[in-house]
């Protein structure tokens, strides 16, 4: 796996992006899927960074979980629209602990909803080359179409300044707050809403991102008892 970037300042990390966000493909569709990665993370300030990478079977359920550790001297500075250069490291670390490969990526985060187009799902699906799609729990770029309904299931797009797509607001669960979901790579904009509108979701959160979420969790706790 090829090393990750670590820009040296701003306005380098900037140029990275928009060069990587040429290189995102919004075209593919993740039929015949079954095998994929939910990312997340956890922090405390003065602790290490923690990521988990849950392996899930669409039909089996969750088969294994990695864990990625990155101390929190060695991380990139907390600033928004370059998350990327702080968590990806720790994610790349949490893949390779998994016995075998995803097939596709479900990160907690942006795709291509994103000041430079090249939010944290976008950014480790070209760096891997695999499908990717970002599902975050606030809206980081853009602005919605419409109103969002409050009924299970609703969705309207997110627009850019311009006026381009760049995802959609997904209602999971009626009366919950909504997730923004962007394709990240290889995906297109419908088939990335598709594809997580079909995920088992219980709560708020797809399945796999809940365990996800409650691994990273976990593992933090157990760093720092």
């Amino acid at each position: 796996m090829a090393p990750f970037p670590k820009p040296e300042d701003l306005q380098t990390a900037m140029a990275l992006q928009r060069s990587l966000a040429e290189r995102v493909i919004l075209k593919g569709s993740l039929k015949g899927v079954k095998r994929i990665a939910a990312l997340d993370a956890s922090h405390k300030r003065g602790k290490p960074l923690v990521t988990v990478a849950v392996l899930y079977h669409l039909e089996k359920g969750p088969l294994a979980v990695g864990v990625g550790v990155v101390p929190e001297e060695a991380l990139f500075p907390y600033i928004p629209g370059f998350l990327s250069f702080r968590e990806a490291p720790a994610y790349l670390q949490a893949l390779e602990a998994l016995p075998e490969p995803p097939e596709a990526l479900l990160v907690d985060g942006q795709g291509i909803a994103h000041p430079r187009g090249l939010g944290i799902a976008s950014h480790l699906g070209v760096h891997l080359d695999l499908p990717s799609i970002g599902v975050a729990k606030s809206l980081l770029y853009g602005r919605l179409e419409a109103p969002l309904p409050l009924e299970a299931g609703s969705a309207v797009r997110i627009l850019s300044p311009e006026g381009r797509p760049l995802g959609y607001a997904y209602r999971s669960r009626k009366g919950v707050k909504p997730l923004f979901i962007s394709p990240g790579h290889r995906v297109g904009l419908e088939e990335a809403l598709a594809f997580v509108k079909h995920l088992p979701t219980r709560f708020r959160l797809p399945e796999p991102l809940r365990l996800a979420h409650l691994e990273a969790g976990k593992a933090l706790r157990q760093l720092d008892p």
